[in-house]
């Protein structure tokens, strides 16, 4: 059984893998941390992840930016995997987390839904196929209207699959209203709505001359990413130092 910490554990994705473990025979969250305490939990829960005195398998991350710096720090001193599934990182901490990964295995994805990240995949053998035949490549992507990024760090992702997959790298386009010109061949639309309480809805389009190929997905519950969170702990543990992803973990399966 994997052992692990919960960092951020009295969130509202901590409570949701809380509740996945529950039913997960294979895993088993023994600690958590939250500077929050007003959540009852079967397991103990620190401050900090400095009080933190319980050894675990792995470590999984849904809290906020100001606690990654710390936390990266005591992943690389107790040799603890962790995934790191926080967003809004800066650029040194995101360094900082390339430069744990050299003492000890670090998991970051974009998105940690096992759909996104297969369909991440697709696309790339999409793209090969669509792009040359001279489709258009467009994303729109839809999210509730609390959210402050546009588009949607998703939305980035998935056009990063398709150029990744390209002899040329395309242009990413996220707003025409000032563009009085032709859509270029070579470059992606990107789209964003934002509008009620839409978990998280994206589309990848290539329209052709006679033909429409639609890509999408859609999240109905915060629930897809704290699955995928699991999963990814469960593959990490034992890990050797390292950088990782989701695509890692689709692989394995």
């Amino acid at each position: 059984m994997v052992k692990v910490i919960m960092h951020g554990c009295n969130g509202h994705m901590g409570r949701t893998i809380t509740g996945i473990c529950e039913n997960d025979s294979d895993i088993e969250i023994v600690a958590g941390v939250d500077p929050f305490d007003g959540v009852d939990n079967n397991y103990p829960v620190f401050k900090t992840i400095k009080d933190c005195t319980v050894d675990a398998d792995v470590i999984i991350d849904f809290s906020n930016a100001k606690a990654v710096d710390d936390l990266l720090e005591y992943c690389v001193e107790k040799k603890v995997p962790v995934v790191l599934c926080t967003t809004g990182l800066s650029d040194e901490q995101l360094a900082k987390a390339k430069e744990a990964s050299k003492n000890v295995a670090v998991l970051r994805s974009a998105n940690m839904s096992l759909g996104i990240n297969t369909i991440m995949e697709l696309l790339k053998k999409a793209a090969q196929v669509f792009a040359p035949a001279g489709f258009d490549m467009e994303i729109v992507e839809k999210h509730h209207n609390q959210k402050l990024d546009a588009p949607s760090g998703t939305a980035l992702a998935l056009a990063d699959s398709l150029n990744d997959a390209l002899d040329e790298d395309y242009e990413y386009i996220y707003d025409r209203s000032q563009r009085r010109q032709k859509r270029d061949p070579h470059e992606i639309g990107i789209s964003a709505v934002r509008g009620g309480n839409i978990v998280g809805e994206h589309e990848v389009i290539f329209a052709g001359l006679d033909e429409v190929i639609t890509i999408e997905h859609t999240a109905y519950s915060k629930g897809v990413f704290g699955k995928g969170a699991v999963e990814a702990a469960k593959f990490l543990a034992g890990k050797a130092a390292g950088s990782y992803d989701m695509a890692d973990v689709i692989a394995a399966k």
